[in-house]
């Protein structure tokens, strides 16, 4: 599908999306730390930074682990993926001398994502955000500690045909479109759309 915005948006926010068809070549390390690079300059509360990202790739001794955390139907396209990443967020801030709870850590987490997301692309690659994956699992592999929580999962890689695809998943290849403005921004009250245009759409 093309993806066509209500409203005067850069291409940049059009063109990202999520394809499971990757080419699975090999990932410069200048694009991975461009993208990374991005992410660290995302918004934060306190400046706290809580986001924190734990990667490998397929040369790796560990990237057998990373793809045996996914579900198996993840597993099928994320193989071949040129990197898999998981994200972490820090639950906790360094305030006045003492640790105290972070309750915006995954909200600026999620922005740091984003930055990484858009970076890529503009470098020419694509991102897949994977929730289907062992947290528990992820945590004792990876160590975590017991002040962050696992958030997350992406592949990365360059798009590939839907032919190194699994038929399974060819009638999703695609952009999806997205809900309009009234249905998730409203002014004053919750369900109250907050723009003229949209009030009308309602």
């Amino acid at each position: 599908m093309s993806r066509v915005a209500d409203h005067p948006v850069e291409p940049l926010f059009l063109d990202r999306w999520s394809p499971r068809s990757f080419t699975g070549e090999p990932i410069p390390e200048s694009v991975l730390a461009s993208a990374f690079e991005a992410a660290r300059w995302a918004p934060s509360s306190f400046n706290a930074q809580p986001w924190r990202f734990v990667i490998a790739r397929p040369d790796d001794p560990l990237w057998p682990g990373f793809l045996s955390l996914l579900i198996p139907r993840n597993r099928k396209w994320a193989s071949r993926a040129s990197a898999l990443v998981v994200i972490l967020s820090a639950t906790e801030v360094e305030r006045n001398g003492s640790r105290q709870p972070n309750g915006s850590h995954s909200f600026d987490t999620g922005a740091a994502w984003a930055n990484f997301a858009h970076q890529a692309l503009l470098l020419g690659w694509h991102t897949h955000g994977i929730g289907g994956f062992d947290r528990e699992a992820a945590r004792g592999l990876l160590q975590v500690p017991d002040d962050h929580v696992t958030l997350a999962m992406v592949a990365i890689g360059r798009k590939g045909p839907i032919t190194l695809l699994d038929s399974e998943f060819h009638d999703a290849e695609r952009p999806s479109g997205r809900a309009p403005l009234h249905e998730f921004v409203f002014e004053g009250r919750f369900g109250l759309p907050a723009f003229s245009k949209e009030r009308n759409a309602a």
